[in-house]
């Protein structure tokens, strides 16, 4: 009788894993990783292999995508031994929920970790209607933008499709479970700069898609301003959503806060926010990290209007969330209003973003961050799950 499996495929021995060395010499195939054209393909072979009928593979990938499976062992409607099989070849990258906060908000974020003890963070946001997801597409960053946390730590790696896609499907089962819905929008807004890792996260997009159902509008893509990864979202089919991370309206400010703008400046940035548009027809947003005294006054709100012109926009207005290496404030309510109004009067469309999850560090970076200084996550707002699976 075959040994016991963890759903990862490694053997279990007392319940631990132990090595196996044919799967050390093949590597097991994260079925996660494959868009779904692919993914049928490998699952077919295996089934024709194992002289299964061809009506498993839609058993299985009911389990994978309509049922968010974590592990072959959920699939129960399977056969033993081809359960087995799928575990002798496949994974379906499991990540380990190593914390949770919840927000009195009701957010809630997580800390997933990775096969290499790596952490990265996403973030649910409940609001009348709808639950969105922000997600991770690298652990850490390079770009190093000023006001973020998650640049204060650094680049780590690139997150592999099967790890963007894993986020996804396990938040989406926590929202199912807490708000009694599923994801309905998809923000590319958590740790790491999406176009940086430019075909894991196009790969992730065609597997959430096409796979797991989202509409392809419900999901944006935010970039710091990385022009050729603008111009590939816009060649792309599907009508994904872009964000861009503005955070000033010229060279010289921009490039206090966002050090890419020296590689990419602002006046191409828009030339390629103009491409995007042509192409696709639909309104970009601009997120506006307000900081008191730096990038809030009322002129730089109309060299903003000025910036915009006519173009299709929307403008999230941000106030700063603060991070321990920098002595800023965050803009107060009522400078923010200021800033606000200048938008409004000149006829483009803006708002204050609510802050969500203050109390959990729900900001890009933060919670990591924060674990990284002191050794332990942000004190929460309800009972974190510590060492919990998904």
């Amino acid at each position: 009788m075959a040994p016991p499996r963890s759903s990862s495929g490694e053997p279990l021995e007392n319940g631990a894993a132990v090595k196996d060395t044919d799967s050390e010499s093949k590597p097991l195939t994260q079925l996660l990783s494959l868009v779904p054209g692919a993914a049928r393909s490998a699952i077919g072979n295996l089934v024709a292999a194992v002289g299964q009928p061809t009506y498993r593979v839609d058993q299985i990938f009911d389990w994978m995508y309509a049922r968010r499976a974590r592990s072959f062992e959920e699939m129960t409607n399977l056969p033993s031994d081809l359960r087995e099989r799928l575990i002798d070849e496949f994974t379906l990258t499991p990540a380990c929920r190593s914390f949770e906060a919840r927000s009195k908000d009701g957010t809630i974020k997580h800390l997933w970790r990775l096969t290499d003890d790596e952490e990265v963070e996403s973030v649910l946001i409940p609001t009348p209607g709808r639950v969105t997801l922000c997600l991770s597409s690298q652990v850490g960053c390079a770009l190093g933008c000023r006001f973020c946390a998650t640049g204060d730590f650094g680049f780590r790696r690139h997150l592999d499709t099967g790890e963007i896609v894993a986020q996804f499907r396990d938040a989406d089962r926590i929202a199912r479970e807490v708000y009694g819905r599923p994801i309905g929008n998809l923000v590319y807004m958590g740790m790491g700069e999406p176009f940086a890792n430019q075909e894991p996260v196009f790969e992730s997009l065609e597997v959430i898609h096409y796979g797991f159902g989202l509409g392809a509008r419900r999901i944006t893509v935010s970039t710091v301003g990385i022009i050729p990864g603008i111009l590939a979202l816009a060649e792309l089919a599907e009508p994904y959503r872009l964000a861009v991370s503005l955070h000033a309206p010229n060279h010289e400010l921009r490039l206090r806060l966002v050090p890419i703008e020296q590689r990419y400046p602002i006046d191409e940035l828009f030339a390629a926010v103009d491409e995007y548009q042509s192409r696709k027809g639909r309104r970009v947003t601009f997120e506006y990290t307000l900081i008191e005294g730096l990038n809030d006054a009322k002129d730089t709100a109309r060299e903003l209007v000025d910036l915009i012109g006519r173009r299709l926009v929307f403008v999230n207005l941000i106030p700063w969330n603060p991070i321990p290496s920098r002595n800023w404030r965050p803009s107060t309510a009522s400078a923010a209003r200021r800033f606000l109004s200048v938008l409004e009067d000149a006829g483009v469309p803006a708002a204050i973003r609510t802050p969500r999850g203050r109390d959990i560090a729900a900001a890009c970076g933060q919670l990591r961050l924060e674990r990284d200084l002191i050794g332990e996550p942000a004190p929460t707002a309800a009972p974190s799950r510590g060492q919990e699976s998904a």
